[in-house]
């Protein structure tokens, strides 16, 4: 159990930037020997508040932070440095070209004659890694290492300073769940020794199987503190975003399974990771696509969409054939696909808003060659008013939003299209609960205007809130179907059951 007396408490805190008042009044309170979890949407002042903590950013006049209950004055990195504060970016802060010992002395190294004592330096952590459970030696070279194994000198770094206070910002997003697994103890480990650790994270389960207290932000303002026993996803989700669970998930589109379809999917393969699948998506209707990893799910929607060489099959699409041998062909038909990994396959980081949602349609408003900006401009516009894209001006770059922001920018492009189809890889991954709600709520108004959505998606409540029917895949091939006329309930276990080939005799019912 942590100790009665804060180690950290930073009161009033406040911060303003131009046109924006990023924090107003925030307040924390932090133990020694506790994981405390700070959580929020993104934009809700997390960030900004630990930048305070860490003086990269300088407060408004008026807040203090105290250190074991004496005012501080956190002027810069230096300074909080000084007070034993550490913080672990998820961009990890890291020279690949240095050994293990060398980053973790940067800025503190041993001399020796005017030299760099690199056995000294070895020497110096060689204790603290074997500690930490390190697999690797001070000498290794971190270019070396994996993502996990970098964090972990990350830690050891911080160990090494005599941290007291250590931030830790969405440290498994790039982990392997047995990487989880491994940082976790750890972490419970770094608490044991009397650390006081602040562990910003999106992921519920993280944040109820680690935490000893949890405190919200919302809009740049403190809503609230959650003891152990208190910390519950419900209560969690209604501080965040100012509602409750049960809303995330309702559907006021009338489920189109008996409309008219609007894609046909018949017998499609590529002759490996692919095999016979066949299915139906009607107007107006969301259709879900479940499966395990490595299901062919992405590459059954890829085919689709012509994105990669389908050998077997045919697509109809609104009643007729098409011929899709590449993208452009799917989206000359009507046919669009969001891809799950939108930096890479998606978004332009370094474009702005207003040019990346105009990508798609560029075209259509130039006269002899000219673009008319005039007319773009409009339409972005428009785009960031009806999906609520939070942005200061369309002119920013994409790469300065968050991801839920940037996620509502690229489906903004593919909506400029007017499709008939919808692909949604993995819509919501990487987004705050309140970035997945507003998506939500697009996915349930485009079913309104008879839009036929089909959504692939690993969180499986996510399928089962949205979707009016579900698809699993297992091993390549379509497995069955739950919902519609199925006669099965759309439910988590049935869906586990197809995607693991479950007899069906053990599912439910309706």
């Amino acid at each position: 159990m942590y100790s009665p007396e804060p180690i950290l408490e930073m009161r009033g805190i406040s911060k303003t930037f131009p046109g924006v008042k990023a924090l107003n009044d925030v307040q924390l309170t932090i133990y020694p020997g506790e994981i405390h979890a700070l959580m929020g949407e993104n934009g809700a002042g997390k960030s900004t508040l630990m930048k305070v903590l860490s003086g990269a950013y300088q407060a408004d006049p008026g807040g203090e932070i105290r250190i074991d209950g004496e005012p501080v004055v956190i002027d810069g990195p230096l300074a909080a440095k000084a007070c034993g504060i550490a913080i672990i970016y998820q961009e990890l802060a890291l020279a690949p070209n240095l050994t293990v010992a060398e980053n973790i002395h940067l800025g503190m190294e041993i001399g020796r004659r005017g030299m760099i004592d690199r056995q000294a330096m070895a020497e110096g952590c060689g204790e603290i890694l074997k500690r930490l459970g390190a697999t690797f030696g001070p000498r290794t070279l971190v270019a070396d290492l994996s993502i996990a194994e970098r964090q972990l000198v990350e830690i050891a770094r911080a160990v090494h300073a005599r941290s007291r206070i250590l931030v830790m910002d969405e440290p498994t997003t790039a982990l392997s769940s047995r990487e989880t697994d491994r940082l976790f103890a750890l972490v419970r480990q770094l608490r044991a020794e009397g650390l006081a650790i602040i562990y910003i994270s999106h992921r519920m389960a993280e944040v109820y199987e680690l935490s000893d207290r949890v405190s919200v932000l919302r809009d740049g303002t403190y809503v609230g503190t959650l003891g152990r026993d208190e910390i519950r996803p419900e209560t969690i989700v209604r501080m965040m975003v100012g509602r409750d669970l049960s809303s995330f998930y309702k559907k006021d589109h009338v489920p189109g399974v008996r409309n008219a379809p609007v894609l046909e999917v018949r017998n499609v393969g590529d002759g490996a990771r692919v095999r016979g699948c066949s299915f139906t998506l009607h107007a107006g209707e969301v259709l879900g696509l479940a499966g395990l990893v490595g299901a062919g799910r992405t590459e059954l929607a890829r085919l689709v969409y012509g994105a990669d060489t389908r050998t077997s099959g045919e697509i109809v699409i609104a009643g007729k054939p098409a011929d899709i041998r590449r993208p452009q062909d799917a989206i000359d038909a009507g046919l669009v696909y969001l891809t799950e990994d939108r930096k890479a396959q998606g978004v332009f980081l370094d474009m702005t808003v207003a040019e990346n949602l105009n990508l798609g349609v560029i075209g259509r408003d130039a006269r002899a060659g000219i673009l008319n900006r005039g007319k773009g401009r409009w339409r972005a516009a428009r785009a960031i008013k009806s999906l609520t894209i939070r942005v200061a001006s369309p002119d920013v770059t994409v790469g300065s939003l968050s991801g839920g922001n940037q996620q509502k920018v690229l489906l903004s492009r593919l909506l400029e299209t007017e499709p008939k189809v919808l692909i949604l890889d993995e819509p919501t991954r990487g987004v705050d609960i309140g970035a997945k709600s507003e998506i939500y709520r697009i996915i349930d108004q485009l079913a309104k205007t008879g839009v036929g959505i089909l959504v692939i998606s690993s969180e499986l409540p996510e399928i089962v809130g949205i979707a009016d029917r579900v698809l699993v895949m297992r091993e390549g091939e379509i497995a069955g179907e739950v919902g519609g006329e199925t006669g099965y309930a759309i439910t988590q276990e049935n869906i586990i059951a197809l995607a693991t080939g479950v007899d069906r005799s053990l599912m439910a019912a309706e």
